[in-house]
């Protein structure tokens, strides 16, 4: 049963109500977990009022809210957001910059691709190791937009600043971006494109802020402005208009400190802040633009024999004097009401925002982000609240739908139904005890080094309590760019393991030297006194126990390299053990020391032998095996980067136990994980980091989208234990979503097919 409650979205089970706390989405899926977790950029506020706020994360995660930043809605443009930009005369239409620029003109609700034009799109291939996208058209893009400003008195009229290799120039469109024509080059570059609003219709003061000064158009003429004094180039500027009128304030972060300018950028000043060094670090500033006197700087003193501090600074007379309205320290008070990140970091973990943005129509309200967080302040400054998540009576978190976390799997007690754990990268795991309503911080024994990331858990399916996990400092495993010019097999991690069901834990891998272990599997066959386990050692290869995780040995007979990259392991109903080894290279490469490879041991890992893939295949990267007939093998590769594409990936599908092998799904070229549900062999799960998640209901034959899921990067698929017609995906960056596994028909945030929606 489903209900609305106080715009959030309820459902009940049982007698337990299931309240998500982040803002309600036009689909049938909800985003769990603690929120929060990883670099949030840029916030952005409409100049219509306080109450839509935009954020992006840096792996492909946009956020919307509609109150302020009390809840956020997640969607996605099939890559990374460069910038936001609002329309000064229609409340309702955004813009976003990504791989294309897109407008949308619902308050975010659905998006169209404005440039390239729609129409001449005929494919788009994500060539790369990371699946990043490109659009291909058959009309000249004339470059990438940077910067972009609508004009303050007609929708229709946009100004953009375009890259052309190292070239840049000013263009404008008279018809919503379908045609765009150059007015100017701009020989130092452009970061922000400001309008005059009270400049001549006909005759736009424009200001275009380029790498370390203004160039100004006006009266029909360009004039340069002057780079602030020993200024080579700005960090971040952030501009406003005078409301009686006048030339544009500007401020500007630099590594010589921060400095104002009020007459366009044709002169400056630098700004002293009291009680801080001559030339503190700023990270960030930002003013309201329809407020310029005010102004907030984002600083730090570095990290020096007087210790480090860090906070806020905010002037009300366009820079002349500043008030520290936030000035946090190692040894002092917290000053930002915090969520879970204060639990497991400690006083005085953080560091002042990376990025600020200042509501244009109310300068008391400035959001403020960084590495793991958003947090907001509404009356200038005197407070500053956590947005990406909330602190509930019982001490738990639970999302406002801020979710910027990479996860590997959802985890279930099969003693508790209400028990359930995410692994997670960044933040180590959470557990939930309440079926995923909130979240508890679930580290508490794991080594510190070992907290960053944990891959994966294993329970006793016949002692209570009982868990194993295997944790690394080293997070986004089996990507190839962490690796670059380092060891795998100088990585640290091993395994821990847990008799209270996760609440704490002990370090149980003293025989086994530090390791990226990325993988457990337990032997359900083996004693339960005596259990038998298998580690999937990244750059080391498998250790065994059969002890329990008392010892373990190295068992790589027949593993090819000195450091294999071992990656996950699957056992079939007969006992025989699939181990996956991890393609070493990005490069697209094939045929050499760098391929990923598939082995299979009879022999309790004594003994392996490698497994022969198709011609091309070198990245495999998850195994499902059927239960009923372990002859069948899925195997999820990732594709080959080329100039035209990745290839050589998707799911194979082997009929006798990997002699032989066809491709069951091409047109994905980057599947992470293969799931068979266990309650039916005949549907299978997929997903990867193409926007899609897969199903299929004929044993893998034919695959269909599962619509409503369209987050960038995905991990796996796992089956709801409660409610098979549900299911879990773990992403690279948006959390944990739980849907409908046959997905929503009528699902309204989908792009992820070449088919570009557009017009307006």
């Amino acid at each position: 049963m489903k209900m609305r409650l106080s715009g959030k979205l309820v459902i009940r089970i049982g007698f337990l109500a299931v309240v998500f706390a982040g803002a309600p989405r036009y689909d049938r899926w909800e985003v769990i977990g603690p929120g929060g977790g990883g670099s949030q950029y840029a916030p952005t506020i409409s100049p219509h009022g306080a109450n839509d706020v935009l954020v992006f994360c840096d792996m492909t995660g946009a956020y919307i809210s509609h109150d302020r930043g009390s809840s956020w809605r997640m969607f996605n443009l099939r890559g990374r957001v460069r910038f936001y930009v609002f329309d000064p005369l229609d409340a309702k239409v955004i813009y976003a910059k990504t791989i294309g620029l897109w407008r949308s003109a619902d308050r975010g609700k659905t998006w169209k691709l404005v440039h390239p034009d729609p129409g001449a799109v005929s494919a788009i291939q994500m060539p790369d190791d990371h699946a990043g996208e490109r659009i291909i058209s058959s009309a000249p893009a004339g470059g990438t937009i940077t910067a972009l400003a609508v004009d303050p008195a007609n929708s229709k009229i946009l100004y953009a600043v375009f890259q052309e290799g190292r070239s840049h120039s000013l263009q404008v469109s008279n018809d919503w971006g379908k045609a765009w024509r150059k007015v100017a080059g701009l020989p130092d570059g452009g970061q922000k494109v400001y309008v005059d609003p009270k400049s001549a219709k006909a005759d736009r003061t424009l200001y275009v802020v380029g790498t370390n000064t203004v160039r100004v158009r006006e009266g029909g003429r360009w004039q340069p402005g002057t780079a602030p004094p020993g200024v080579d180039a700005f960090s971040e500027t952030s501009a406003g208009f005078p409301a009686q009128g006048g030339k544009l304030v500007l401020y500007a972060a630099a590594a010589a400190g921060a400095f104002v300018s009020e007459d366009g950028g044709q002169s400056w000043r630098q700004c002293s802040l009291p009680g801080l060094p001559s030339t503190p670090r700023i990270a960030a500033v930002a003013t309201s633009l329809h407020h310029p006197e005010v102004a907030y700087l984002s600083y730090s003193n570095g990290r020096t024999a007087a210790g480090r501090f860090f906070g806020i600074a905010k002037t009300t007379d366009r820079g002349r004097t500043w008030e520290l309205v936030w000035n946090e320290s190692k040894t002092g008070p917290p000053y930002v009401r915090e969520a879970w990140m204060l639990d497991r970091n400690g006083a005085g973990w953080g560091s002042n925002p990376q990025l600020l943005g200042v509501a244009p129509t109310d300068p008391n309200i400035c959001f403020g982000t960084d590495l793991m967080r958003t947090i907001r302040t509404t009356d200038g400054g005197k407070t500053w609240d956590a947005v990406y998540s909330k602190r509930l009576a019982d001490g738990s978190y639970a999302s406002t739908g801020l979710d910027v976390t990479t996860c590997y799997g959802v985890h279930f007690d099969p003693f508790d139904p209400k028990r359930m754990l995410i692994s997670y990268t960044d933040i180590g795991q959470f557990r939930s005890e309440n079926g995923g309503r909130s979240w508890l911080l679930s580290t508490n024994g794991i080594p510190r080094a070992w907290r960053n990331t944990t891959y994966w858990m294993v329970f006793d399916p016949e002692v209570k309590g009982r868990v194993w996990g295997v944790m690394s400092g080293v997070h986004d495993l089996p990507r190839p760019k962490m690796w670059r010019g380092r060891s795998p097999a100088a990585y640290n991690g091993g395994v821990c393991r847990s008799q209270d069901g996760a609440q704490s834990w002990n370090c149980s891998s003293d025989s086994m030297p530090e390791t990226a272990a990325t993988h457990i599997l337990l032997d359900p066959n083996s004693p339960a006194s005596a259990r038998v386990l298998y580690v999937a050692a990244f750059g080391r290869g498998v250790y065994k126990s059969v002890d329990g995780g008392d010892h373990w040995m190295l068992k790589n007979s027949g593993i090819a390299g000195s450091e294999p990259l071992a990656w996950r392991l699957a056992q079939d109903s007969k006992g025989v053990l699939y181990l996956v080894a991890a393609r070493r290279s990005e490069d697209g490469s094939y045929g050499n020391d760098r391929d990923g490879a598939l082995y299979r041991s009879i022999d309790g890992a004594e003994h392996w032998t490698r497994i022969r893939l198709p011609q091309g295949v070198n990245g495999p990267n998850g195994l499902a095996i059927e239960a009923q007939n372990p002859q069948r093998l899925y195997l999820a590769a990732w594709g080959r980067s080329s100039p035209a594409g990745a290839a050589d990936g998707g799911i194979l599908l082997s009929n006798d136990g990997g002699a032989s092998w066809r491709n069951v799904l091409v047109k994905d070229q980057h599947v992470y994980d293969v799931t068979i549900d266990p309650q039916d062999p005949r549907i299978l799960y997929a997903c990867g980091f193409e926007s899609s998640a897969w199903r299929s209901a004929d044993r893998g034959e034919t695959w269909q989208r599962i619509k409503g899921y369209n987050f960038k990067w995905g991990h796996r698929v796992i089956p709801d234990p409660v409610d098979r017609k549900k299911i879990y995906i773990t992403t690279f960056g948006g959390s944990v979503w739980h849907g409908p596994a046959e997905g929503d028909p009528n699902a309204l945030e989908d792009i992820a097919t070449p088919r570009m929606r557009s017009g307006r």
